[in-house]
């Protein structure tokens, strides 16, 4: 059934049959017809291109109000990770907007997608609502974990948000297996898997990377290359930095695309996940930067003070907007009403999740198996990690 269903999405597709033949279009009526179609058509063309024109602007508005949409959101989250509000780990997608917006551009909403644990920019762009988001960082139950998953672990099966995941790499034999449930139902989904530079290194990665090859499995596996393994260098801790080639050793396509434009990075994903949906696995490096620490609490002392003021002129959102300002795409005002819009947006999300209750403690297990597990003690911490059984009383003189 599997190898039915890679036949299947490697087919050529049968061009549409004409509705007349074209040995039957006589000289004559070509003839005839020939200063009217010119005309027809050139204004048709004309029509078509203004439309072209202004979906690709639309476009182009859309990509720069999600990326500020997650600088926003992000910077609100790090000030609410300051005030105490959120606890646990808190990775940010500061400096990699332009990855995250082109690369969930590429997908279509029945797709799917794993990532790790620097998630938040993924979430919103699959969909999930910005309140349900940031509630989840309060841990609260409105949250799209229901406050139990946190920063690192989102999980939304509607939008097809299959985990944010706290083990380096525990994303990606889960990416490949549910790619392989496509591949076994004939479907023609896609499953994209976002992993980190450092993730390269750990067995996972090139198992699953064998398997997705062998088998010819609808996968996209995503490199975010922004440079540092926590504080490793990629030059430090890979013998070959040009991570897009690993693919080679598995003869799966590949490609490096540069992170901080959002439109190559929409382009070079779309190509990707076409691919991988005629049943050709795919392996795409996004080169980008985080223009903060590993984590919310990390003050990157590894960075030299050159390599700070570099990035502050390397943000991805002032050069895109700054290009659509030139192309006459954005002008001040736009940019101003973007700017109140996402506002508006993140304040009401911070107001929300402040206002969302606590989970009760007696769900704090609700979610630990999927199906209820027979002598399963709820044990709440603190409590004496073996309690004594209800057993029935012994008969007298019976032997203990």
């Amino acid at each position: 059934m599997a190898s039915q269903a890679r036949q299947r999405r490697s087919a050529p597709q049968a061009p549409p049959a004409r509705s007349v033949p074209a040995e039957e279009i006589t000289a004559k009526h070509a003839a005839a017809d020939t200063a009217p179609a010119a005309a027809g058509n050139a204004e048709r063309n004309a029509e078509s291109s203004a439309e072209s024109n202004a979906g690709r602007s639309e476009q182009l508005r859309s990509f720069y109000r999600d990326m500020l949409l997650i600088r926003r959101f992000e910077e609100r989250t790090a000030r609410a990770y300051t005030e105490a509000l959120i606890g646990g780990y808190c990775h940010l997608n500061l400096g990699e907007e332009a990855s995250v917006v082109g690369l969930m551009a590429a997908l279509k909403p029945t797709d799917y997608l794993f990532t790790n644990y620097r998630e938040h920019g993924y979430a919103l762009m699959r969909g999930i609502e910005p309140n349900r988001v940031m509630a989840e960082l309060y841990g609260r139950v409105d949250g799209v974990s229901k406050g139990w998953g946190g920063s690192m672990h989102m999980f939304d099966v509607t939008h097809r948000l299959l985990g944010g995941y706290g083990i380096v790499g525990g994303q990606l034999p889960l990416a490949t297996g549910a790619a392989l449930a496509i591949d076994y139902r004939g479907g023609d989904e896609v499953v994209m898997c976002t992993l980190g530079d450092g993730t390269t290194a750990i067995g996972a990665f090139h198992e699953s990377l064998n398997i997705a090859a062998l088998w010819h499995l609808p996968v996209v596996f995503v490199i975010i290359n922004n440079g540092l393994g926590m504080g490793t260098t990629v030059a430090k801790s890979s013998a070959e930095p040009d991570l897009y080639k690993r693919g080679a050793a598995y003869r799966m396509q590949s490609a490096r695309v540069d992170g901080f434009d959002p439109v190559a990075v929409h382009e070079a994903a779309a190509k990707a996940v076409e691919a991988a949906r005629s049943g050709k696995p795919y392996l795409l490096e996004v080169i980008t930067e985080r223009l903060r620490g590993h984590s919310v609490v990390d003050p990157a002392k590894y960075r030299s003070a050159e390599e700070v003021e570099r990035l502050k002129h390397e943000d991805p959102i002032q050069i895109f907007g700054a290009k659509l300002t030139v192309d006459g795409v954005l002008n001040a005002d736009s940019i101003a009403a973007i700017e109140a819009e996402v506002a508006g947006i993140v304040t009401a999300a911070a107001d929300f999740a402040a206002n969302s209750p606590h989970p009760a403690v007696s769900t704090l297990f609700d979610y630990t198996y999927a199906t209820p597990v027979a002598n399963d003690s709820r044990r709440l911490p603190g409590q004496p990690l073996f309690e004594p059984a209800p057993f029935p009383a012994m008969p007298a003189g019976a032997r203990a």
